[in-house]
């Protein structure tokens, strides 16, 4: 397989660089932009067929990885050749493949995924206690006047919705970790309460405040200008294998 990504490569730029004589000396017609679109999806097909070969040799690679790469190729080049409608970015509808091979790790490993989220209360750690179960599902705190606590909270697939304009927030630090195979996170915070965050999505986009990122393995750290002195703030922890983080002040 080694050899083979290497030929591959090879064979790739040996046509491409003809290609372009040709259409330099008007001997055809070649656009470069048209032709990328055709390469970069069978670049994803070829990666994922090594991963899967490399992993069932006992070669190394992923068999999660290369199954998803060379989905998301197929997916590509079946919208080039307009048998269905299907662009990068709609790479986003593919999370529910994650639900899938969380299964299979399950039956390979025998094993259960654990989350774990640790937060500095005058110098002694102490363990997040709410929502500590690994489940699939919604969570959704707006009720009028909901009491505020720290929060470990760990899903497979689902969203989360805090309105913490409705809350009643004790004066003190409070941490939240949310963790997640996929799904949204949709948080609405007060002027008046200081907060900090640390989010990463392995695939999608992150939005706080007028700050934003998106595509593959973002991140984005924020803190209010108040947050060290404030009395009353807020710490989030969140990280998404593939969804939207949305953090909004009113």
């Amino acid at each position: 397989m080694k050899h083979a990504f290497r030929y591959f490569i090879a064979i790739v730029l040996i046509i491409f660089g003809l290609m372009l004589v040709l259409a330099n000396i008007g001997m055809i017609n070649f656009e470069i932009g048209i032709a990328w679109q055709y390469m970069y999806p069978t670049f994803f097909v070829f990666i994922g067929i090594k991963c899967l070969g490399d992993y069932f040799l006992k070669r190394g690679g992923s068999w999660s990885a290369g199954s998803f790469l060379l989905i998301f190729g197929t997916l590509l080049l079946l919208d080039r050749f307009e048998v269905i409608s299907f662009d990068f970015w709609d790479v986003f509808k593919l999370w529910p493949l994650l639900i899938v091979y969380i299964g299979f790790m399950m039956f390979e490993r025998g094993s259960n995924i654990v989350f774990e989220y640790e937060s500095d209360t005058k110098n002694k750690k102490k363990k997040a206690y709410h929502g500590s179960t690994f489940s699939i599902g919604n969570h959704e705190f707006n009720e009028q006047n909901w009491k505020v606590e720290p929060m470990n909270l760990k899903n497979l697939a689902g969203e989360f919705y805090f309105d913490f304009s409705k809350a009643f927030i004790p004066e003190k630090k409070i941490p939240f970790a949310i963790h997640s195979l996929a799904g949204d996170v949709n948080i609405i915070i007060p002027e008046n309460v200081a907060f900090r965050v640390d989010a990463s999505v392995s695939a999608g986009e992150i939005v706080v405040i007028k700050q934003s990122v998106d595509g593959i393995n973002r991140s984005l750290k924020y803190e209010t200008e108040n947050y060290e002195d404030a009395v009353q703030k807020l710490d989030f922890n969140i990280r998404l294998r593939a969804g939207s983080i949305r953090i909004y002040q009113v």
